[in-house]
């Protein structure tokens, strides 16, 4: 178990335990060992860094609860779409948009996040590590646009794809993380700097500490499941595939899920 600054801690690894064996943070097995996609809860939702990130926001401030909570566009000079359309596109209710729009706004007045940002959120929750190189990754995987700032809507599309989206979708939110230069393709050197930025920023965190594994082992053993074709480098297409047929890939593809 790892624990953040606050004291609470987050179930589970996602890295070999003591006897070898790949946990599942995501998800839940049955006694024959098989994958099961979790099921969200508020609890587990909460566990979300950049939600607890938000949610916390919105403790300290007071504001009305109703109509006045409809996203309020002329406060900010990027004007998201509305709750309506926000609903189709994610799995958020009413309710959860107006809360984390209620939030992103009180910590983002101008209605976008720089990635300054996101580097003081992942170094006030993992304070005993280096979050700053993944905090980078993560945030270009939800700058869609590569224009240096993450718009209100991209922000909940991408929560939403991770808390609640369905395994290949989630999958596909993962190759987009590898995929460090976008162009459609991860090579060992990518899969390795972002495994290498996770170790840095939650090692200490973990038990046995990643410290004493080498980060390279891991990706060495799963790019080359990966590569299946052996021309050096995983599509999407043979990242899901292989995802979904290896467990224990596929539990230790969950290694993001534990830090977003």
């Amino acid at each position: 178990m790892r624990h953040f600054a606050d004291g609470k801690g987050v179930d589970g690894g996602l890295l070999p335990d003591a006897n070898g064996k790949e946990p599942s943070p995501g998800g839940q097995r049955e006694d024959r060992g098989k994958w099961q996609k979790p099921r969200i809860t508020r609890k587990s939702l909460m566990k979300c860094c950049l939600v607890k990130w938000i949610i916390d926001s919105t403790t300290n401030t007071q504001g009305p609860e109703s109509s006045d909570c409809e996203l309020e566009l002329s406060t900010v000079r990027h004007q998201p779409e509305g709750l309506e359309q926000l609903q189709v596109q994610t799995q958020f209710t009413k309710k959860e948009l107006q809360s984390l729009y209620r939030g992103f706004k009180n910590e983002c007045p101008s209605g976008l996040v720089d990635e300054e940002t996101f580097k003081n959120i992942y170094s006030q929750f993992f304070p005993q590590g280096d979050a700053t190189t993944y905090a980078h990754f993560l945030f270009n995987a939800f700058d869609m646009d590569r224009n240096g700032s993450i718009r209100f809507e991209d922000f909940v599309i991408g929560l939403s794809v991770l808390l609640r989206g369905s395994e290949t979708e989630k999958l596909r939110w993962a190759f987009n993380l590898y995929d460090i230069n976008k162009d459609g393709y991860i090579t060992k050197e990518e899969m390795l700097a972002i495994m290498t930025s996770i170790y840095d920023m939650m090692g200490r965190y973990t038990s046995p500490s990643v410290r004493d594994i080498d980060p390279s082992e891991h990706v060495d053993k799963f790019f080359q499941k990966m590569d299946r074709n052996r021309d050096g480098v995983v599509t999407i297409d043979e990242f899901i595939e292989t995802c979904q047929k290896d467990e224990n890939i596929m539990a230790s593809m969950q290694l993001f899920e534990n830090v977003i």
